[in-house]
């Protein structure tokens, strides 16, 4: 059920309309509901059918033996006028009866609006599940798509591994290099970091005719593979430990780990 139908069953025109308090506007526009669209044509169903159970429900029979009395006492008795006391009392009687009917029917059309609000905000609950399931599949395909796309080229004939190994400054240090020159990736694998301290940090650089180009900070957080700029015509890789954030020229001086591609 769409949200268009669902304000105008919640509009109260189609209870309105049953009671004949529409204006020749709303009357059109509810019977243009009803014949468009089979919810309305339901809801509008339902809510005689429930107005002629209350009416129903509410009326009494009057025993058989008492139309034939009525009957002949009406031969019988004299034609008398009836005052205008009798017939307000009467007429009391029936706007009583009436107001009485209109409270039930109202009482009955609030519960059908409540089951109508709950309905809708259970469909609007299964359609987040639904967009979140679905959130959720896209996500774990994007991650497989990632996963084969490594996998595809870690084992390309064409893709080198090489093993950088931590120097005196850093001995536990650990990464493993794969580049392929044919397709210009390259990849990391931050096997494991010593720990340093807060304001410093480590970066790798490629060795590029005579300069340094820095290929990112490593950190705890890429023990994974990782892709980093493929360098054309590099001769080495260098990992260097730099102040906190990175730095813009190598320190060679605090060189930790190197390796020649040439």
């Amino acid at each position: 059920m769409n949200a268009k139908i669902i304000t105008f069953l919640n509009s109260g025109l189609l209870e309105k309309y049953l009671l004949d308090n529409t204006t020749s506007a709303e009357t059109e526009t509810v019977e243009s509901y009803i014949s468009k669209y089979p919810e309305v044509q339901n809801a509008y169903n339902t809510l005689q059918h429930n107005l002629e159970i209350v009416a129903k429900s509410n009326a009494i029979e009057a025993p058989k033996s008492i139309l034939n009395n009525i009957l002949d006492e009406l031969d019988e008795a004299p034609i008398v006028k009836m005052n205008a006391t009798t017939r307000q009392k009467l007429w009391y009687k029936f706007s009583v009866a009436a107001s009485i009917a209109a409270l039930i029917f109202a009482g009955n059309s609030y519960f059908l609006h409540l089951k109508n609000e709950k309905l809708a905000e259970e469909n609007q609950i299964v359609v987040d599940e639904i967009f979140d399931l679905r959130s959720d599949i896209d996500a774990n395909n994007k991650k497989l798509d990632n996963i084969m796309q490594q996998f595809m080229e870690l084992n390309d004939p064409d893709t080198y591994k090489y093993i950088m190994q931590g120097n005196g400054r850093a001995k536990n240090l650990k990464t493993v290099a794969y580049i392929n020159p044919k397709d210009k990736t390259s990849m990391i694998d931050v096997v494991s970091l010593p720990q340093l301290p807060e304001e410093q940090c480590y970066q790798i650089w490629a060795e590029l005719q005579g300069k340094m180009v820095s290929l990112g900070i490593l950190t705890d957080a890429d023990r994974q593979l990782k892709k980093i700029p493929y360098t054309e015509n590099a001769l080495g890789l260098n990992i260097t430990i730099e102040p906190k954030g990175g730095n813009t020229v190598a320190s060679l001086d605090n060189t930790v780990a190197e390796i020649d591609l040439q």
